[in-house]
């Protein structure tokens, strides 16, 4: 299969990885020391803090919206439906982000910050987080809700408030307790002042892959593919539209369509003490993303967790870390297993996508101007820095009839432009690794890829597009899903949710009074009666 001729090779010239790699050593443009995109449980330390755990950042012209650009990241990766009690709450002493630079100095000219905080009505009165049917997001029998604010950093340090205590759409705990999640998350999708809207909240989740490529990479024989690994969980999801011109260099998207997206968290230290944890101390940047899979499949273990902890402009401190990037691992294991030959030398390709964006400004082996943001009219070429984020070009249109491999298949709008939810960026990033996006031609013998094409579930036509979240499903042993049914006055089978509550409630007070008895008995008969 061939692409179109924006991807066809150029020879010789400048090679765009020396370049880079040159440009990144050089501390002279660089002070500081310095990790790329997380994804689920990329890294030790941040696979223990699920709830701050970047898991896949999309960004993309709003296929219903042309004049505005959608940003959704999510966290918490894993989400099993049915984990109550505690479910999966946003962290409270954390900062949620989205960065954008549009001007191409690997440093943040906006940053959109998200920060919650909880109304926890349970106290000591009961351990369910909803006690009966929940219609509305203000519904007395939800007992557990968050809010959030969102406040715009500007790079001169100007501050402006977007939203105040918006709702958070809670975590589907059941067909019986929430029977309408579509209402609630409608109720919880938030216009913005100047134009725009954001929602927060949980959603299925949107990245399909078979995750044996880590079993030596699809069980060394491509036997171990066909399989999305993660159908049927949830995530958490903030997920923004604003207007082109917001996040445009000198808010003039026509001269400035390019802008470079990250998504961070930063946590608080935490002291610990029996049954109690304080935050205390300075903000901690904890998990990073911008292009899918870097931290899982380009740095190696040991130095993933700090990977995590870069800012874009100090990537450049670390120089295994971009030895990584022009001289990958994957391409040699695939050689090793499948012995398909690995490209030669150094991937100047990868460095364009990773690191500076697309451009044959920068002496490309890839033959388009397609996202890098020296392409701006207005960008001060002399401050430009390669660095890891994820570019998207504002000015491309929508494709109403998008390839699922994106640029390879000459889809501009896609991956690596940006990242759309139905981009099948990992049979796009093997294709790339093994060098197609030079060659202009897949590699036939990698083609089908992990079998995984698209999501198990719709996405949404409208704004926020990702699917509604699982709701009382459980995944089985076989790796599908199987959902309950709920009747339209809100019965599971014959059974009233009310009445199951009252009856659970009942029996775990007489199993407790019970218990408290059969010890009184037992003291009685070792002490005597009289033992106090």
């Amino acid at each position: 299969m061939s692409s179109p001729h924006v991807l066809s090779g150029r020879r010789g010239q400048v090679a765009a990885a020396a370049l880079v790699a040159a440009t990144l050593l050089n501390a002279a443009l660089f002070g500081g020391s310095g990790a790329t995109a997380s994804s689920h449980r990329e890294a030790p330390l941040i696979a223990g803090d699920p709830a701050v755990d970047n898991t896949d950042l999309y960004a993309f012209v709003s296929p219903d919206h042309g004049d505005t650009v959608t940003l959704v990241g999510n966290w918490f990766p894993f989400q099993e439906p049915n984990g109550g009690p505690n479910f999966f709450p946003w962290a409270t002493d954390a900062q949620y982000d989205f960065n954008i630079d549009n001007d191409g100095d690997a440093k943040a000219d906006v940053v959109l910050r998200w920060q919650f905080h909880d109304d926890d009505r349970r106290k000591n009165n009961t351990f369910l987080y909803t006690n009966g049917q929940v219609d509305s997001l203000d519904d007395e029998n939800l007992l557990f809700r968050q809010r959030y604010d969102i406040e715009a950093i500007y790079e001169n340090g100007q501050k402006v408030k977007l939203v105040d205590n918006a709702p958070v759409a809670p975590s589907p705990n059941g067909p019986a307790s929430m029977p309408d999640f579509k209402k609630l998350r409608d109720q919880a999708t938030v216009q913005l002042p100047g134009g725009g809207k954001v929602y927060v909240g949980p959603a299925e989740d949107p990245f399909f892959l078979d995750l044996r490529v880590f079993d030596l990479l699809y069980g060394g024989n491509l036997s171990e593919v066909g399989q999305d690994t993660l159908r049927g969980y949830n995530v958490n999801t903030i997920a923004i539209q604003l207007p082109k011109h917001a996040l445009a260099l000198k808010n003039d998207a026509n001269r400035n369509p390019n802008i470079g997206i990250w998504s961070t968290t930063q946590r608080r230290t935490m002291k610990l003490s029996p049954g109690k944890a304080e935050a205390v101390g300075d903000f901690v940047q904890v998990s990073r993303l911008g292009n899918p899979l870097v931290n899982e499949v380009v740095a190696p273990a040991g130095l993933k967790d700090a990977f995590n902890g870069l800012r874009p402009d100090q990537d450049g401190g670390v120089k295994e870390l971009v030895d990584r990037v022009v001289n990958p691992e994957l391409p040699k294991l695939v050689e090793a297993i499948y012995k398909i030959p690995a490209p030669k030398g150094q991937r100047d390709d990868l460095a364009e996508i990773f690191l500076t964006g697309i451009s044959t400004k920068i002496g490309a082996q890839i033959n388009a101007d397609l996202n890098s943001q020296i392409n701006n009219a207005d960008v001060d070429k002399h401050r430009f820095r390669p660095a890891e984020m994820l570019r998207l070009n504002m000015s491309i249109n929508p494709n109403p009839n998008p390839n699922r491999l994106g640029l390879l298949a000459g889809d501009t709008q896609g991956f690596p432009n940006g990242r759309r939810l139905t981009d099948d960026v990992v049979d796009i990033g093997l294709q790339a690794f093994e060098g197609a996006a030079v060659t202009g031609k897949l590699v036939e013998a990698l083609a089908a890829g992990d079998k995984v094409d698209q999501n198990d579930q719709p996405f949404e036509a409208a704004f926020p597009y990702v699917a509604l979240p699982r709701n009382g499903t459980a995944v089985n042993t076989s790796g599908t899903t199987a959902e309950v049914a709920v009747n339209p006055v809100g019965r599971i089978g014959n059974l009233d949710p009310m009445a199951m509550t009252t009856a659970v409630g009942s029996a775990l007070v007489f199993g407790a009074g019970f218990f408290l008895w059969r010890k009184r008995q037992v003291h009685i008969r070792e002490y005597g009666s009289h033992s106090k």
